[in-house]
């Protein structure tokens, strides 16, 4: 094995960390808290004024500036509400659902890196990283967490006592399991270049290159896979009023309400944090500002790009949103197994070769590599898409029904009724209406 393969699997160094004292870390984590529902009262009024321009509305503008307290009036209203609890529903888990949803939402922002690793604490000469904590598994740790919050939905769903509720608790949990999968694969060509599954480690690693422009199949594979975990539109099934009146949260009102909606917007969020980490370069400076700029990622400057990274990932969910009709589920998750989790299973052998080969192959001449890849490449797109063709063709064609057998009834046997339709007739006579006096005259006789 090479001396280049050995340092780039040498341990992590994460020295920087564990050191804080236990008020440090209490008041990093209050932070992160507050941080997060803040900006969770933000991209709910964002969502709503970006939605209302696409449709050529005004949206909030009544409460506060610019109507920024709107968030914040309806949660207030949301927790003045009735708070009710079916008879069929199974009290204990129904109220703890809500809770096992959002705990692990917060959770999940303790490995995320905001910034550098030695940043003065202002009046002191202490410095800390701004980050909680890391680990030599974080990306590991977020996917985890992130799993836990899956069984508040099902939880939910299933202790509701309505069909609905379960039948949108058993799509989430189906379809957050599958585009995991596919989120999971997306997430090894990162490890591969990276060397290593801690977040500050993979953000160091994108000093001069992101990961988001040399592994753009992952990337997108990504981007797809986090809108279908955090079920959002066009991915919304588990919540789709058209069918399931409103999903795992039906029969929920009040705080419990609020706490998932909470959840999402917190989870939204997250995926966005993630894949500023993993793919954008987390918090360095976009477009090489640093080059101009020495400070630029220095001190308290990189929250600022790492934040607008992530608000740039909320517009996209946004944008999504307001743009594109939801899927059917079987589409969905067709789409999920048939598409994302092949292409991500053939992108990670490519990556996996070539950066074997480039770490540790000496007299392997890289462009015939990548001849080969593309060729394999073209090779299972063709076979994927004329694959798809023949099982098309194959389908056994729909049952005919009788003729006037359900659903639909014979056509009549000239052909369709143009113009007005034909007068009613019937088989016995109606006898004709009496004289108009007759009845008078019996009454007086009477």
């Amino acid at each position: 094995m090479s001396p280049t393969l050995v340092s780039v699997l040498a341990a992590d160094d994460l020295s920087a960390f564990g050191k804080d004292p236990w008020w440090l870390v209490i008041v990093k984590a209050v932070l992160i808290f507050l941080v997060l529902v803040l900006l969770t009262l933000f991209n709910i009024w964002w969502e709503r004024r970006v939605v209302a321009r696409m449709q050529h509305r005004i949206g909030p503008n009544v409460n506060g500036p610019f109507g920024l307290l709107q968030s914040l009036a309806d949660g207030v209203k949301l927790a003045l509400k009735e708070d009710i609890i079916p008879k069929a529903a199974d009290k204990v888990v129904f109220l703890l659902a809500p809770v096992i949803a959002v705990v692990p939402a917060f959770v999940t922002f303790s490995v995320i890196p905001f910034g550098p690793e030695n940043v003065g604490l202002p009046f002191t000469d202490r410095t800390t990283p701004l980050q909680l904590t890391d680990m030599p598994v974080a990306v590991l740790f977020v996917m985890a967490i992130a799993s836990v919050g899956i069984y508040g939905i099902v939880l939910g769903g299933w202790s509701s006592g309505s069909t609905y509720s379960l039948l949108g608790g058993l799509r989430s949990s189906a379809q957050m399991i599958s585009y995991e999968v596919a989120m999971g694969l997306a997430l090894v060509a990162v490890f591969l270049y990276a060397g290593s599954m801690s977040t500050s480690e993979i953000v160091e690693a994108q000093d001069d290159l992101w990961f988001g422009l040399i592994l753009v199949p992952s990337f997108v594979i990504y981007v797809i896979a986090m809108v279908g975990e955090t079920n959002r539109a066009p991915f919304d099934l588990p919540e789709a009023e058209g069918e399931l009146v409103g999903g795992f949260h039906t029969e929920y009102s009040s705080l419990k309400f609020a706490l998932f909606f909470l959840a999402e917007y917190i989870n939204m969020a997250t995926v966005s944090a993630l894949a500023t980490t993993l793919f954008l370069g987390g918090w360095h400076a976009p477009f090489w500002i640093d080059e101009i700029w020495a400070g630029a990622n220095e001190g308290y400057v990189p929250l600022i790009w790492f934040f607008g990274k992530v608000l740039f990932f909320v517009f996209f969910f946004i944008w999504l949103r307001g743009s594109l009709p939801r899927l059917r589920y079987d589409q969905f998750m067709a789409f999920g197994w048939k598409r994302l989790i092949p292409i991500a299973l053939v992108w990670i052998i490519a990556v996996a070769t070539i950066r074997t080969i480039s770490l540790d192959g000496d007299g392997i001449d890289r462009r015939y590599l990548l001849m080969g890849i593309g060729v394999l490449v073209v090779a299972f797109l063709l076979l994927f898409f004329f694959g798809e063709e023949r099982e098309a063709a194959e389908e056994a064609p729909a049952a005919t029904t009788t003729p006037g057998g359900f659903p639909v009834p014979a056509m009549p046997a000239g052909g369709a009724v143009r113009g007005a339709a034909a007068p009613l007739t019937f088989d016995t006579p109606i006898s004709s209406p009496a004289p108009a006096g007759a009845g008078k005259e019996a009454h007086a006789d009477g």
